[in-house]
């Protein structure tokens, strides 16, 4: 399975995608994150989903740029090109993998800022080619193993979190799904696009760069469980009943 992750706060865009990839018995590392650029600008995609269809459609997407002399100034439009590279190739493959019980199940996250672009921006492309754009109420796009990470989330992302909270909040997100699932895992690619400096970083981490901070969390909320005011259940436990 997957876990990719696209959170868009008012400092700038943070990407993070986990690398593990399961075939029956064997385990590989995988990137699923790419980052392009060029002279007007940068943007990143991240995929789930059959692979197959993510690398024709990235080459389909690539080959088409190519030949037509495109040079996107806003990353909508990029937005629009993979969605209808997605849609030829589901004319292409679609009944042959309905045929092979494959669903035709690709979600792609596409952030960035291009040269036209205001800000970074991000978006959510789904199967069908269609898109949504992320905005203030709904900071974060994630696809592949969601319903783990989704608490911490909900619970602790805001679009005006600082950017370096909200990548710690990427964090714990997979690391709980991570936790609680096998098909998730280490290493994780991080891409960090700053608002303030206009640049771009990307980074991998191994469990071993990161194993204190995921300790660190887990330690913390041992301690919250020990202080919790549990006095609210009182009426439940046979000693506080007259």
């Amino acid at each position: 399975m997957t876990f990719c992750l696209g959170i868009k706060v008012n400092d700038g865009l943070i990407a993070l995608a986990d690398t593990q990839i399961v075939k029956g018995d064997e385990r590989l590392s995988k990137t699923k994150l790419t980052l392009k650029g060029d002279i007007n600008g940068h943007w990143w995609i991240m995929t789930s989903g059959l692979r197959s269809i993510r690398d024709k459609a990235l080459i389909y997407l690539e080959e088409e740029a190519a030949q037509q002399n495109v040079q996107y100034e806003r990353l909508y439009e990029i937005a629009n090109m993979f969605g209808r590279q997605l849609r030829r190739v589901r004319t292409e493959d679609g009944d042959a993998l309905a045929a092979s019980n494959f669903a035709f199940n690709l979600h792609a996250i596409i952030g960035g800022k291009l040269a036209n672009d205001l800000a970074p921006c991000m978006y959510h492309i789904y199967p069908e080619g269609n898109w949504i754009e992320s905005n203030p109420d709904s900071p974060y796009f994630l696809v592949g193993r969601t319903p783990y990470a989704k608490p911490i989330l909900d619970q602790l992302l805001t679009n005006t979190l600082d950017i370096r909270h909200a990548l710690t909040v990427a964090f714990l997100a997979f690391d709980a799904t991570r936790a609680s699932v096998t098909d998730v895992g280490f290493p994780i690619d991080v891409i960090l696009s700053e608002q303030r400096t206009n640049s771009v970083t990307q980074s991998r981490f191994d469990f071993s760069d990161l194993k204190l901070a995921s300790e660190w969390w887990r330690n913390h909320l041992v301690c919250s469980l020990s202080q919790f005011p549990t006095e609210c259940f009182n009426t439940l436990f046979t000693e506080n009943r007259s």
